[in-house]
């Protein structure tokens, strides 16, 4: 495991009342910060009540421009010809950071759907028509947000985040940096995909005690809040064998509640009845 103290502290101390702090640094167009979405889930869902997460845009521009031109050679000369359907990385970037300008949660709710629309629906998040939908879908306020997406706040904002991501040493994604309450402590940087015992761990070394996890909530209202979820991800999620979720969202299916997608990366279950 690559592990290591971050040679940086916090410029800043919120710690909204909890004893940690974890700073979450992802790339959108990187599928690996994207398999760490259950873990995260997971994470919040048993010791939410410990920490308070921060996400950080980072990533190698010199990489998503390559991504970005393979996307561009799907679209046609009529729509690259007008400037709102210019496929850049950095927009997918900074209309996160728009979408946290209207609430923490909002942010939140608006990287889930882009990772959702890239990674399971195979869509083009570069595209200002996808990026709307997307903040359509998860219920901000649409005319706020296009204001915000070419706004200075989002564009600082996004320097902000590759500031810290360079001050820390980022280098690789997904990267955790797990900050204490003492604010004179450096921070412990975990850089890649592990298992979920392994943030446990480094939760309990940071903490110096033994967190107690909280009780899972039902399937079905953690559906409402992630509408979009791979099985063995709720298997993973609930301590239970892939066939064992599978029986309990098919009878989902049968309510109409879930509908299944089969999605390059395998079969997702889709929420239908309420979700974001």
């Amino acid at each position: 495991m690559n592990k290591q103290r971050s040679a940086n502290k916090r410029n800043t101390h919120y710690m909204d009342n909890k004893p940690m702090e974890i700073y979450l640094f992802i790339d959108p167009f990187c599928s690996e910060c994207w398999s760490l979405s259950p873990i995260i889930n997971k994470l919040q869902i048993e010791y939410g009540d410990y920490f308070t997460l921060k996400y950080v845009l980072s990533g190698n521009l010199a990489i998503w421009n390559k991504k970005v031109g393979k996307l561009s050679e799907k679209k046609n000369d009529q729509q690259l010809k007008n400037p709102q359907n210019f496929c850049t990385p950095h927009l997918a970037a900074i209309s996160i950071k728009a979408a946290e300008l209207q609430g923490k949660r909002a942010g939140i709710r608006f990287i889930r759907r882009l990772q959702e629309l890239l990674f399971v629906e195979n869509a083009d998040i570069t595209d200002i028509n996808v990026i709307q939908q997307c903040a359509k879908y998860v219920g901000i306020d649409l005319e706020e947000f296009i204001s915000d997406v070419y706004s200075y706040s989002s564009a600082k904002a996004f320097q902000c985040d590759l500031k810290i991501s360079s001050e820390m040493e980022i280098s690789e994604m997904p990267a955790m940096v797990f900050f204490n309450e003492n604010i004179e402590d450096e921070g412990l940087k975990i850089t890649g995909l592990y298992s979920y015992d392994i943030y446990v761990q480094l939760l309990t070394e940071m903490l110096e005690r033994h967190p107690k996890p909280a009780e899972k909530p039902p399937l079905e209202l953690f559906l409402s809040a992630h509408p979009i979820v791979a099985s063995k991800d709720l298997a993973m999620i609930y301590d239970l064998p892939v066939q064992q979720i599978e029986k309990q969202l098919k009878k989902l299916q049968l309510q109409q509640k879930v509908q299944k997608i089969d999605a390059k990366n395998g079969p997702f279950w889709k929420y239908t009845s309420g979700g974001l």
